[in-house]
């Protein structure tokens, strides 16, 4: 009988875990899509910039839809207590010397299942591997992004 249920049990576990998984990956899938699908506008014309000092990101360049740039002014500076609203997507297209080698993702969705302060995070590599999954939630992002200087997590436009 114990064993039976030991075996139940995992079986459980098993499911519950994959199923989970399955749903973490139609995020960062969906997430992908859309930011290879929608019109971006690019931060300093597209040009590659230096990642700030600390920075795990690397040499990048920042592309962001028109939601996040409601926020910002014709400066690209985030305007006074303003917040990015909800759908609003900041892409860091990172590279590898000239090659794009990933891209890091952060969407505005304070009401999503994996939103980490607010923000729904991933890292993918081109193709649509999933590098950093959003199923935990920003926990490696959030401490650098809550740094100073940052308007609501989000820190290039001050640090650039």
């Amino acid at each position: 009988m114990k064993k039976i249920l030991i075996f139940t049990a995992t079986i459980i576990s098993v499911s519950v875990s994959t199923y989970s998984c399955k749903k973490d990956k139609a995020t960062d899938n969906s997430l992908y899509n859309e930011i290879t699908s929608a019109n971006y506008s690019y931060y300093k014309s597209g040009n590659i910039l230096s990642a700030a000092a600390a920075s795990p990101h690397g040499s990048f360049k920042l592309k962001i839809n028109a939601l996040a740039q409601s926020v910002l002014d014709s400066n690209w500076k985030v305007i006074n207590g303003k917040t990015f609203p909800d759908g609003a997507i900041i892409v860091k297209e990172i590279y590898d010397g000239s090659n794009l080698s990933l891209y890091a993702i952060m969407k505005k969705d304070a009401n999503h299942k994996d939103a980490g302060s607010g923000w729904v995070w991933s890292e993918i590599k081109p193709g649509g591997s999933v590098a950093y999954s959003t199923g935990k939630k920003g926990s490696d992002c959030i401490t650098c992004h809550n740094g100073s200087p940052n308007h609501d997590l989000v820190r290039t436009f001050d640090l650039h």
